[in-house]
């Protein structure tokens, strides 16, 4: 079975819908490898600052009915489709990485761009599969980290519980 990394994110109602998709992505696909939960500012707009996160999983699904199921989960937690790219969401998941398949597959880009721009996914990324390499630019995620530009998005670890147990920690 493929090894899927995903991404999540939240910006309204963070921990209720953060909480949300990691208990049906855990229905569906249990067990799950979880990174720290980070607050990062809204990028590419002004809003409310976003809990992010990663989330490995192993599934038997082609990547487009993952895709699928996970568009349904965002509209289950009150997504809204049909706006600015830029915008606040109750719900994001994206689809970082399908095994090491690159290209475009059923509509989804693999591997994802923001794993190379975006802190709050590569830090979070670099956490759960620090030794697994992007199938593009052939280094692995703990390196792609240590040699990002850290000033230019600031990214918090927040404390986050789930399922009655501390995931994530503040620094």
């Amino acid at each position: 079975m493929p090894c899927v990394y995903l991404s999540i994110g939240s910006n309204i109602e963070r921990y209720k819908h953060v909480t949300a998709g990691l208990d049906i992505l855990n229905t569906c696909f249990s067990p799950l490898v979880i990174s720290s939960v980070y607050e990062s500012e809204s990028v590419g707009f002004n809003g409310s600052p976003f809990l992010n996160l990663v989330v490995g999983l192993d599934t038997d699904l082609e990547i487009g009915a993952l895709s699928a199921l996970l568009k349904g989960i965002e509209d289950d937690n009150g997504r809204v489709r049909g706006g600015p790219k830029f915008a606040p969401r109750t719900l994001d998941i994206d689809i970082l990485t399908f095994a090491d398949q690159a290209g475009c597959f059923a509509g989804v880009q693999v591997p994802r761009d923001e794993i190379l721009t975006n802190a709050f996914v590569l830090w979070p990324l670099a956490e759960v599969a620090p030794l697994d390499m992007h199938p593009v630019v052939g280094k692995n995620y703990q390196t792609l980290w240590r040699e990002y530009d850290k000033s230019t998005q600031k990214l918090y670890p927040v404390n986050f519980n789930w399922q009655g147990r501390l995931i994530s920690r503040c620094a």
